[in-house]
């Protein structure tokens, strides 16, 4: 696994994480990768769609992704779940050009705010799938096809009768694990400590899995701080990192 260093900088920003939504009970529902958010698509973002959008989106398909067509090449390819805005998946996919990163937001104003970073900084290495992440990964993501997988900041579902209702749970975990090629990396990260003890048992217990560091990792330092992160720690909060390798 190629990972770079870690780093403490506080000076960058990224994605928030979502707020809680009420959903009806996991028994009557199906798991999904994300709470449905309000927002306002601006009128950037609009324009971002228009010119970007048929470049840089790909259209769910109940159908295995060919990588190489998607992206114009063949590279290792990493998929993240839930973007936010899109600053950090901006960040990173500039620091690793050489890496494809298929990245799955609903939240329109959040897809917009990427398709408008993309034309920004010139980036040719991120596509997105305006989809729910489980199902892209059920249908279009074929085993050991992924270089790495990005959870930043999921819902952390505060409330002990929701804690059910968090993404990072043993049968979705296994998804993502069949998805990742040997050597692959699962990096998460929360600022909502419950959350990341979860992870980190969740995580830990998955035999196909090995934990990079002696529990939670440094970060690495191609995730930038977000602002809400610098604002925690200022508070003194914390924010916890977990990055497993697959055997």
């Amino acid at each position: 696994m190629n990972l770079p260093a870690t780093d403490t900088d506080p000076t960058r920003d990224a994605a928030p994480a979502s707020e809680e939504e009420a959903l009806p009970h996991p028994l009557h529902r199906r798991l999904k990768s994300f709470v449905k958010r309000a927002g306002r698509t601006t009128e950037g973002q609009a324009r971002a769609f228009a010119e970007l959008g048929p470049l840089f989106l790909l259209p769910y398909r109940d159908e295995p992704l060919d990588i190489a067509a998607a992206f114009g090449r063949m590279a290792p390819t990493v998929l993240e779940i839930g973007f936010g805005m899109g600053e950090a998946t901006a960040h990173i996919a500039a620091l690793m050009p050489e890496t494809n990163f298929l990245c799955c937001e609903v939240h329109e104003p959040g897809v917009g705010a990427l398709l408008k970073r993309i034309g920004e900084h010139n980036l040719h290495n991120i596509r997105i799938c305006a989809h729910d992440a489980v199902d892209v990964i059920d249908h279009m993501l074929a085993p050991g096809m992924l270089a790495g997988v990005h959870v930043f900041f999921p819902d952390p579902w505060h409330k002990t009768r929701h804690n059910k209702r968090r993404l990072i749970q043993p049968p979705f975990v296994k998804k993502l694990v069949d998805r990742l090629a040997p050597g692959g990396y699962l990096h998460c990260a929360t600022d909502w400590q419950p959350y990341a003890e979860q992870m980190l048992e969740v995580l830990s217990q998955e035999p196909l899995l090995r934990n990079t560091a002696d529990g939670y990792a440094p970060k690495p330092a191609y995730r930038p701080l977000t602002k809400f992160e610098n604002r925690g720690l200022k508070l003194g909060h914390g924010v916890w990192d977990v990055v497993f390798e697959r055997r």
